[in-house]
């Protein structure tokens, strides 16, 4: 099987037209866009390696063992990936989340974290699988990362092996978690992605065994993220459904949001053990505010979790490119964008090939 590769992509030419745009964000300072949606969330996919064949992500029918991942020298290495989030902190961001693929598998990332941390003024945050974070926790907290989000579909093993096709037990994720916490990188945040027919028998179970725990678990809409994992809308299970389940049992009120344009609906159990989150990007679409741009791990940005083309700035840190020509591309792509795929989502817009959640991060 050949690896995954972007579909598009832009022209260098196009990546400078914020010449045209106005002068008021020419040089520094933050970007808005189309839809005066600010720039303030950068999404970095480190590696588009994984060691889980997660069924929404990376089903092993598509990325079996013959699967060809992108050579190291493809990949943007820690001096790029930091002079771009440095560029990126000049235009507004103020969060830096490191994705995959599996992000611990890149090697010394902790080093990474160390040069974004050095850059300071950013919060950085790391989405993992679990599976090697019981050993590297403490080494990722004193490198500077300050959150850690943990992916977990059940907390049953036959159900969560049925998730992410590897085998890999429960325990080991827990021991994970608890070793974050033990680190420092709180709040620790449980994503659990519910897929009708494979694991939303688990919803109660896993609120229960983290009710009271002081860690946030949020439940996630099944989504049509890139075009392998077979996605039907008959296959989504609403957040309306999940928190009526939940609050059933765990009587739950509504919480407002920490900042704009966060992606998880907040609830609180009532008495007082903690809260949940649901995102729901399939039947309560979040666009109107979403503030999110994504670099993959060979240097394309993608305006859109959804995309279907993505622009190489890669090319243009390789090329001699200096700091204020790409500040100004980046400026262009951002002004133009008018990204909404979750709010006019049809049976239509859902059959073009989109870029793999492994290639672009979750």
């Amino acid at each position: 099987m050949e690896r995954n590769t972007p579909i598009s992509v832009i022209p260098i030419s196009d990546l400078r037209r914020g010449k045209d745009l106005p002068a008021a964000h020419a040089q520094t300072g933050a970007l808005a866009d189309i839809r005066g949606r600010q720039l303030r969330d950068l999404r970095i996919s480190v590696t588009d390696r994984c060691n889980f064949r997660c069924v929404y992500c990376m089903p092993k029918e598509i990325f079996g063992n013959d699967y060809q991942f992108l050579p190291r020298s493809q990949l943007l290495d820690f001096d790029e990936i930091t002079r771009l989030v440095g560029i990126f902190k000049e235009r507004g961001i103020t969060k830096v989340r490191l994705t995959g693929g599996e992000p611990l598998l890149r090697r010394n990332i902790e080093h990474l974290i160390e040069q974004l941390a050095g850059i300071g003024g950013l919060d950085i945050a790391l989405t993992t699988n679990g599976s090697l974070l019981s050993r590297k926790a403490r080494g990722l907290r004193d490198a500077g990362l300050n959150r850690v989000t943990v992916s977990l579909d059940a907390i049953d093993d036959p159900t969560f092996q049925k998730m992410n096709d590897a085998e890999f037990p429960v325990a080991k994720v827990l021991e994970g978690i608890e070793a974050a916490a033990a680190a420092g990188l709180t709040p620790v945040k449980i994503n659990m992605v519910v897929k009708r027919g494979l694991n939303e028998h688990a919803i109660l179970p896993m609120a229960r065994h983290f009710h009271g725990s002081g860690h946030i678990v949020r439940f996630i809409e099944y989504m049509d993220v890139g075009s392998t994992n077979g996605w039907r809308m008959d296959d989504v299970i609403s957040s309306r459904e999940i928190v009526n389940r939940i609050g059933a049992v765990y009587p739950l009120e509504q919480v407002d949001p920490l900042y704009t344009g966060e992606v998880a609906e907040r609830w609180r159990y009532r008495d007082g053990s903690g809260e949940i989150g649901v995102i729901s990007s399939v039947t309560q679409a979040f666009c109107h505010d979403c503030t999110r741009a994504r670099l993959s791990t060979e240097g394309m940005l993608y305006t859109c979790l959804f995309a279907q083309s993505g622009y190489d700035l890669r090319r243009l840190l390789r090329d001699g490119t200096g700091d204020d020509a790409i500040s100004e591309a980046i400026s262009g792509i951002w002004q133009v964008r008018d990204d909404r795929y979750s709010e006019i989502r049809t049976t239509e817009t859902t059959s073009p090939r989109k870029i793999e959640m492994s290639y672009i991060g979750g």
